[in-house]
């Protein structure tokens, strides 16, 4: 398997094989991270296909200071973004849930799309960069390509993604903090 710099190589020198092989290569990854972003299957090949045309003319420059797919998943997410804040559609995103490829009972479908939408609003209102960590991790980037992606120190993502975490089950639970194991202590007069 040849590694990203040979085939950036190649594809700087117009070689379509080493496009393909890149597309191939990293297009699941990049477009699990903009589905979760946008919600809609469309939007997200529509970005999928607009982020790996920006490779083909404009690749990154050797050597490159980032793997590259997290260059790609921050084209991406920078796309999708820019979508979302010229639209005033994001709230009709929110509420579209993706089909499930079996028919399943009428009240799951009901659970599913409300857990979603729950999901999605969630996100929407935490802050961006907690956004996109969280999208990046649960696109299936290790902690270094979300650092490269993001441009934060490759050592505090753990934590980062701690407080992304904590932050998102406050906003999903409705602004609630998060439970706590100690038992709560009452005063009685």
């Amino acid at each position: 398997m040849e590694t990203d710099e040979l085939l950036l190589d190649r594809l700087g020198r117009g070689d379509p094989a080493a496009f393909e092989s890149l597309f191939l290569r990293y297009s699941p990854r990049v477009y699990r991270a903009v589905y979760r972003l946008v919600a809609s299957p469309e939007t997200a090949e529509d970005i999928l296909q607009e982020t790996f045309l920006t490779l083909y003319h404009q690749p990154p420059r050797q050597p490159m200071e980032a793997p590259l797919v997290a260059w790609l998943c921050r084209v991406a997410l920078n796309r999708g973004y820019n979508l979302l804040r010229g639209s005033q559609r994001e709230q009709q995103r929110l509420m579209r849930w993706e089909p499930s490829p079996a028919a399943p009972e009428p009240d799951q479908i009901a659970i599913r799309r409300e857990e979603q939408t729950e999901v999605r609003a969630a996100l929407a209102r935490l802050p961006e960069r907690q956004s996109r960590m969280l999208l990046l991790r649960y696109a299936g980037l290790s902690y270094a390509e979300i650092a490269a992606a993001l441009e934060v120190a490759p050592g505090s993502i753990g934590t980062l993604l701690a407080r992304a975490e904590r932050a998102f089950l406050d906003m999903y639970r409705g602004g609630l903090p998060a439970a706590s194991d100690e038992p709560h202590l009452t005063r009685t007069a």
